[in-house]
């Protein structure tokens, strides 16, 4: 069955962020090729919005669109007046939010963060939003517990994306989720997208940015990529990059957003996480083909990241068809 997915486009709403929800899953299509998802825009009232751009959108829906739909988005708008101010929703927006259904899956997209707080759907989740805005945020709603550190939050019915193409990361794992990640990497290829981003907003904070003729880590990371069954210690990978191992990882966590042991961790679970998806590999072999060693190191990283066992997790996605 197909998923309906309504996205609220609000006064003043960001151009570019408006149109996430609806590029990333309509790539995703099932085994035959069919969508796997219905993608609408609504508006209150069904009235047009100026855009951050100076653009009128018409949309085709009015906000009882959010009454049917299994999934809300409300694209990012930038928080102004009664809700920077105070923290308190506008009545015709609070009434529209009223329509969601208890069932359905919410989604805000960087500072429409601000939007489901207002309303209460945000107190005692972990939740996030665009760096730049995390002090206010904490000021009108502490009963959130914000992480501003991250790229998404997702509480299971609730989800949180950061700033701009950070969008683009939470509705590749959304489809990720629903239909597991070989949709989700055709998808992100048909996007021109990283199926998978590292590190969080932290890494487009106010960091030293290599200059474009200094040598980068990339190369590196591309080398380390094919041999994660392979013993890689730092020293390894400095060598390989012709750099001090200090030098390495101050650029590496310039470049990256996080440290070489980090990303390198990062990359071996999602190498186990699709080894458990597409093959039938025992844990054991699962380990030692992405360099963590031991069943028992698996165990416990991956369920440090993921929140489950590798057991559990193949059990959940193996049962996915998922298109070639």
């Amino acid at each position: 069955m197909v998923h309906r997915v309504a996205v609220l486009a609000l006064e003043s709403v960001v151009a570019f962020d408006l149109g996430i929800a609806a590029r990333v899953l309509n790539e995703a299509r099932g085994p035959d090729g069919e969508p796997l998802y219905d993608v609408v825009t609504c508006t209150i009232g069904g009235r047009p919005v100026r855009t951050d751009g100076d653009l009128l959108l018409a949309a085709a829906h009015d906000e009882s669109a959010l009454a049917s739909a299994q999934t809300v988005v409300v694209a990012t708008q930038e928080p102004t007046g009664r809700l920077l101010a105070e923290g308190a929703l506008e009545p015709e927006v609070a009434r529209a939010l009223a329509l969601i259904r208890p069932e359905a899956r919410v989604v805000s997209l960087c500072t429409s963060a601000f939007v489901l707080a207002a309303a209460g759907l945000l107190d005692g989740l972990k939740a996030t939003t665009h760096w730049a805005l995390a002090l206010r945020f904490r000021e009108l709603f502490p009963a959130v517990r914000l992480d501003p550190d991250v790229l998404f939050v997702d509480n299971g019915r609730v989800l949180t994306g950061a700033g701009a193409a950070a969008g683009i990361d939470l509705f590749l794992h959304l489809v990720r989720r629903d239909h597991g990640s070989a949709v989700a990497n055709v998808a992100a290829r048909h996007c021109v997208a990283a199926p998978w981003r590292d590190g969080g907003q932290a890494q487009f904070l106010e960091l030293p940015t290599p200059s474009a003729t200094a040598s980068t880590t990339g190369p590196t990371r591309a080398w380390a990529l094919e041999h994660l069954a392979d013993p890689l210690s730092l020293e390894r990978l400095a060598a390989h990059a012709h750099l001090s191992v200090r030098t390495f990882t101050r650029r590496f966590r310039a470049e990256v957003g996080v440290s070489p042991a980090q990303w390198l961790t990062r990359q071996r679970l999602e190498r186990a996480r699709w080894l458990l998806e597409s093959s039938g590999l025992p844990v054991e072999q699962v380990a030692s083909a992405v360099g963590l060693g031991s069943p028992m190191a698996l165990r416990r990283h991956f369920a440090a990241t993921f929140g489950v066992s590798p057991s559990t997790y193949r059990r959940t996605f193996r049962g996915v068809e998922v298109a070639a």
